[in-house]
């Protein structure tokens, strides 16, 4: 694979010592992932915040035990339905797009190990962005049918299942191992951050043209994606610069020096002289890895249905906490979209907490486990303090900033760590890890493999959760939606009971000693 033009142009022009080149790339590796991956997630949000627009649907706040109450709606199918009717219908918005996306998501991670990186993120982030506007343009066009908008939603989650295998591939081959969780952790942010950004942008437009809630961010995802191609590097080798491999510096533990693919596994097993170490290398680098083969790596299949149960709850956080501010608190759509964004900040946080807690163990299903534990009683606590203990007030539909607001805020973003903080570090730093399993002696087009199985399980969970919620959350009935949420969370910790088993029995090998080791999804042989 060649270089981006504007690359090879630049570096000519600036020419620079070996060292100062590779760090500049990795600067930029970083920038343009974060920023690329943020804009998938930006270009996503806006249906959460047009679903509050009067203009889109409007089921009124009157009384909900009227049995009767109609909604009127921008499109057809739901003018003149019944809330929950409408509710359900909404729900299909956002399931054709999600079950779609997880659907691509497996046949992705095959297509990004056998295909330019450089081109399939670029494609995937212009045609995403291109059938983000054709969604808005419903509105300047007069577009009232539900299937074409079903049917634009199901072509973007195609597109947008190119972004994460690609990303975490992209990132895979120009950083190593060492503190990986804290690096993906930070680095993961782009997830919330996107959130935040789509939030803020679609409800700017919200109350008097919702149509540009998903033209503008439609139009900032393909131009990122023009930048992509110019300007990003998918490989060390494609410039010329050597593979990733991290050297020890003393007092160092393995953990912190070992390459994300590790080849001293393929050292130790060819022998011979290093021209045969470097044509053996080449080749199973090179390999791509069946479907099968991934799903017999140790611990891939219970992160998987783990990260199904805890993406099922942070998705429908993100498709519905919108509506549910604003059912419940009565404050206007953009409001409840800025509300919302609490929720994202909070998931910033507890990515970065649980990347940086196991790099400090080593012990990735423990710090999952701790967090799910701890997400119950505080999803729990969250639905009772907005329904009844100190429901938010608001006058004209601006929300009064009194102690209720203040506990309101602080729970959001304390349930925004705890529930996004397993699913950052599953999507990230567990994926990596497994994807440099030693069973794959040195594959690195393995990793693509795994996340998409990994992230591609996880999405058929954010597809069925808020298809769950529209008929579940109908006349008002949110805490059906929040029972079905802790509910996943323990089937999630009940997946893990295997892996954290484990680790803790390491942990006691060593002494109770918490010194950083890489994580070993093996199983126990006595």
């Amino acid at each position: 694979m060649t270089a981006p033009i504007l690359i090879n142009f630049l570096r000519r022009l600036c020419p620079q010592v070996r060292w100062k080149q590779e760090a500049a790339f990795r600067l930029s590796i970083l920038i343009l992932t974060f920023l690329a991956y943020m804009s998938y997630h930006l270009s996503r949000k806006p249906i959460s915040i047009v679903k509050n627009a009067k203009a889109f649907i409007d089921c009124g706040n009157s009384d909900v035990s009227l049995p009767n109450r109609t909604c009127r709606s921008w499109i057809t199918e739901i003018d003149g339905k019944s809330e929950q009717e409408a509710k359900t219908y909404l729900g299909f918005l956002d399931t054709s797009y999600l079950f779609s996306y997880s659907f691509f998501m497996f046949i992705s991670g095959f297509v990004a190990e056998r295909i330019d990186l450089r081109l399939f993120l670029s494609l995937g982030m212009m045609l995403s962005g291109l059938l983000t506007v054709l969604f808005g343009m419903a509105y300047s066009l007069k577009i009232h049918s539900i299937w074409y908008l079903i049917l634009v939603q199901i072509a973007c989650g195609m597109f947008q299942s190119s972004g994460w295998p690609g990303v975490v591939t992209v990132m895979a081959n120009w950083f190593g191992k060492g503190k990986r969780g804290f690096i993906m952790g930070i680095w993961n942010s782009h997830t919330s951050f996107g959130n935040i950004v789509g939030s803020l942008i679609a409800g700017a437009f919200v109350t008097y043209n919702w149509g540009l809630s998903f033209t503008v961010p439609g139009m900032i995802i393909g131009g990122l994606g023009l930048v992509m191609f110019l300007f990003l590097v998918p490989s060390p080798e494609d410039i010329g610069l050597n593979p990733v491999v991290e050297r020890r510096s003393p007092g160092q533990s393995d953990v912190e020096v070992d390459p994300l693919i590790n080849d001293d596994l393929l050292d130790e097993s060819s022998g011979g002289d290093t021209e045969e170490r470097e044509r053996t290398n080449t080749s199973r680098s090179s390999n791509a890895i069946g479907f099968l083969g991934a799903l017999k790596i140790p611990g891939v299949v219970e992160f998987s249905l783990c990260l199904f149960f805890s993406k099922l709850v942070s998705y429908t956080f993100l498709y519905w906490l919108p509506n549910y501010i604003h059912s419940k608190s009565h404050v206007n759509a953009e409001e409840s979209a800025v509300l919302s964004t609490i929720f994202d900040w909070g998931g910033i946080l507890g990515g970065i907490i649980a990347g940086v807690v196991t790099d400090r163990t080593g012990m990735s299903a423990s710090t999952c486990s701790v967090m799910l534990m701890i997400a119950i009683p505080t999803m729990f606590f969250y639905e009772r303090l907005v329904t009844d203990l100190c429901p938010m007030s608001e006058i004209n539909g601006i929300p009064v900033h009194n102690a209720c607001f203040n506990w309101n805020i602080a729970v959001l973003f304390l349930t925004g760590v705890l529930v996004n903080g397993p699913y950052a570090l599953i999507t990230t730093a567990v994926s990596a890890e497994l994807g440099q399993h030693p069973s794959l002696q040195g594959s690195k087009k393995a990793l693509a493999t795994v996340t998409a199985i990994i992230d591609g399980t996880g999405s058929i969970g954010a597809a069925i959760g808020p298809l769950l919620a529209g008929p579940l959350a109908a006349n008002s009935h949110w805490e059906r939606v929040f029972y079905m949420l802790m509910a996943a969370d323990v089937i999630a910790l009940i997946l893990l009971i295997r892996l954290v088993k484990n680790e803790v029995l390491r942990l006691r090998d060593r002494g109770w000693s918490l010194r950083p080791q890489a994580p070993s999804y093996r199983s126990q042989e006595a």
